[in-house]
C-alpha cells in the first residue's frame, strides 16, 4: 500500500467548504425535540458474569421516537462518590457483544456506557437492537443508503438521536458525574462521536478515532472501499439522484458537526486509511473551533493506532480527570 491522499502538510491546511443546508440547525433542533417527547424508560439490569472488580448492567432505553435501544453500563465495584463517564459508539457493522468484553474504563475508575447500534451487529460482533419498532433482528450491512432520498428518513438520523439519548442515560445514573462525560468511538463510532458532541455541546471531551461519516463527496471521490462504496454504487444505478443524495448527506456530515463543536477534542487518523481517507478526517478536524489535537499514524490503514491510540486516550483522560 502507498500513500494515496494528500501530504500531511496539505492535510493540515485542508479546510474545505462542504454543502450545508440552510436549515441544518433547525432540522436537528426539531429532530431532538421530537424524541424528547418520549420518556427515556431506562432499565439497568445487573448481569452476574462472576467478575470481582466491576459491576455490569444490561441497559435498555428509549432512543429515536421511543424505540428500544440496548447498551452495556460498567462500574468499578465499591466505588465512592460520582464518577466521570466514558460513552462509546461502535464501528460499522458491529454490535455491543457481551458485557464482559468492555472492562478497561471501569478498571481505570470511570463509569462506562457502550451503545448498541440499531440494526447492526452481524458483521464482526453481535448486536441486540433492531432498527424498526416491530422487533426485526439486527442484520448484515449495508446501511449507508437506507432512506437516503430524504433527511427525515435517513438511517443516521435515527442513530444520532439514539446517541444523544445514550448520553442522557449515562448522565441519569446516580453514580455518574454529569459534568465529566467523554465520548469516543472508532470509524463509524468516531463519526457518531463527532455528531453527538455537537448535538450535546456540554460534554467535556470528544475522542473520535479514524472517524467515518465526514466529507462524503471527498470520500467517494478518493476511495472505492466500503462503506462509502455503498453510496457510489447507489448513484451508479440511480443516476438522476445525485443532488438529492448529497443534499441528504449534508445533514449528517461530520464536517458540519465539527464546526459546531464547543468542547475539546482528540482525533486520530491513519495516513494510509482506504476506508476513511485522511483528507476526510482532516476536513472535519480542521473545522473544529475549540481546543484540539490529532494523533497521526503515518503507516497505518483503517486500524489506525489501535492499542497505541487507546493508551493515548487513557493518558488523556487520566490527566483531565485527575483527582
Amino acid at each position: 500500500m502507498a500513500f494515496f491522499d494528500m501530504s500531511l502538510e496539505e492535510l493540515r491546511q485542508f479546510k474545505p467548504d462542504v454543502r450545508i443546508p440552510d436549515n441544518f440547525d433547525e432540522f436537528w433542533k426539531a429532530t431532538l425535540s421530537e424524541s424528547q417527547a418520549y420518556s427515556l424508560n431506562t432499565c439497568f439490569e445487573r448481569v452476574d458474569y462472576g467478575l470481582k472488580l466491576v459491576d455490569v448492567f444490561d441497559v435498555t432505553f428509549a432512543g429515536y421516537k421511543g424505540q428500544s435501544v440496548k447498551a452495556w453500563f460498567v462500574l468499578p465495584k465499591n466505588h465512592t462518590g460520582k464518577l466521570p463517564c466514558v460513552v462509546e459508539f461502535i464501528g460499522y457493522g458491529g454490535g455491543r457483544g457481551f458485557g464482559f468484553e468492555h472492562l478497561l474504563w471501569a478498571n481505570m475508575g470511570f463509569a462506562y456506557l457502550i451503545m448498541d447500534t440499531r440494526g447492526q451487529g452481524s458483521a464482526w460482533r453481535h448486536g441486540d437492537t433492531p432498527d424498526i419498532p416491530d422487533g426485526a433482528n439486527a442484520f448484515y450491512p449495508g446501511f449507508m443508503t437506507q432512506g437516503i432520498l430524504d433527511p427525515e428518513t435517513y438511517y443516521y438520523r435515527r442513530v444520532f438521536v439514539d446517541a444523544v439519548r445514550a448520553i442522557e442515560v449515562a448522565r441519569s445514573h446516580e453514580a455518574v458525574d454529569s459534568q465529566h462525560i467523554a465520548l469516543t468511538g472508532a470509524s463509524q463510532g468516531g463519526g457518531i462521536t463527532i455528531a453527538a458532541g455537537a448535538l450535546v455541546p456540554d460534554v467535556e471531551v470528544l475522542m473520535p478515532d479514524v472517524p467515518f461519516l465526514c466529507h462524503y463527496e471527498q470520500a467517494i471521490a478518493v476511495t472505492i472501499s466500503n462503506p462509502y462504496e455503498e453510496i457510489r454504487q447507489f448513484l451508479k444505478i440511480h443516476r438522476d439522484k445525485t443532488e438529492i443524495v448529497f443534499n441528504t448527506l449534508s445533514y449528517f456530515d461530520g464536517v458540519n458537526f465539527a464546526k459546531r463543536t464547543k468542547t475539546r477534542v482528540l482525533y486520530s487518523v491513519g495516513m494510509m486509511d482506504l476506508i476513511c481517507p485522511p483528507s476526510t478526517v482532516f476536513a472535519a478536524y480542521n473545522h473544529v473551533p475549540s481546543l484540539k489535537d490529532i494523533v497521526v499514524y503515518q503507516y497505518n490503514d483503517h486500524e489506525g493506532g489501535q492499542e497505541y491510540q487507546l493508551l493515548e486516550k487513557m493518558k488523556y483522560l487520566q490527566n483531565l480527570w485527575k483527582k
